[in-house]
């Protein structure tokens, strides 16, 4: 089980630099990159809007009738404000695009895969990792962190409805205790933590589908581990960037 795991990381570190040098030979795909930044970022903006309005909401209900025990309501701002910055905008981002669009670059790719065009591509002289991951590996690195930020404001956005409608906390004490507690730190680490997990989503992907063999059933073989791995590799990770940035 640990050489599989060594195994498999050194692959994804090799599939990472074999990406990242292939940007820097020619011919350089722009168009290949701004069809994957729409892929990634743009078809992924309503999702994004939704789990991060409803996880701002629900964070604020919770956190706010807890602190309504201590008549500490006016930190909910605060509170909720940090959570989504530091930890959950960057992750449950992350976890949002590897389920839609990891999925998606392992089932592209494997297919390309089994129905030998990847073979073609080389026969044609085009490299297929400039061709295939290196456009990947760009977006989720631009696209990720930038759906983080529309998750943040959309999920501050939740709790502030919740806040002063529903739980009746003072809107200027609200604001107040987000400028207090807030630092623009916060708003970097989260932004740089999410940039992170757009490249491990791109990766995993791409080299799960690189690999894929037996028809069909091992394109739907490809795509489950590419999410699983993803996911599972989203969270380890936080934990080590978040020892590191805090």
């Amino acid at each position: 089980m640990v050489t599989y795991s060594l195994v498999e990381f050194g692959g994804f570190v090799t599939t990472l630099v074999g990406g990242l040098r292939a940007l820097f030979q020619k011919p350089f795909r722009a168009n290949l990159i701004l069809k994957e930044m729409e892929s990634i970022g743009v078809n992924s903006t309503i999702i994004i809007m939704l789990t991060g309005s409803f996880t701002g909401a629900v964070l604020a209900l919770q956190s706010g009738k807890a602190f309504r025990l201590f008549n500490a309501e006016g930190l909910t701002g605060a509170v909720v404000a940090l959570s989504l910055l530091r930890e959950l905008g960057p992750v449950m981002t992350a976890l949002m695009v590897a389920a839609r669009c990891g999925s998606a670059m392992a089932a592209h790719i494997g297919t390309m895969r089994v129905t030998q065009q990847i073979d073609a591509l080389e026969v044609m002289a085009v490299n297929p990792i400039s061709y295939l991951i290196s456009p990947r590996i760009i977006a989720g690195f631009v696209m990720v962190p930038l759906l983080s930020i529309v998750f943040n404001i959309l999920g501050i956005l939740g709790a502030y409805l919740i806040s002063i409608h529903l739980l009746e906390i003072n809107e200027a004490t609200f604001f107040d205790k987000i400028q207090a507690y807030v630092k623009t730190e916060d708003l970097w680490n989260g932004f740089m933590k999410a940039a992170c997990f757009g490249v491990i989503i791109s990766v995993v992907g791409c080299r799960k589908g690189f690999l894929t063999e037996g028809g069909a059933e091992g394109v739907g073989k490809a795509t489950t581990d590419a999410v699983v791995i993803a996911s599972v590799t989203i969270l380890v990770s936080d934990y080590f960037l978040t020892a590191l940035m805090f």
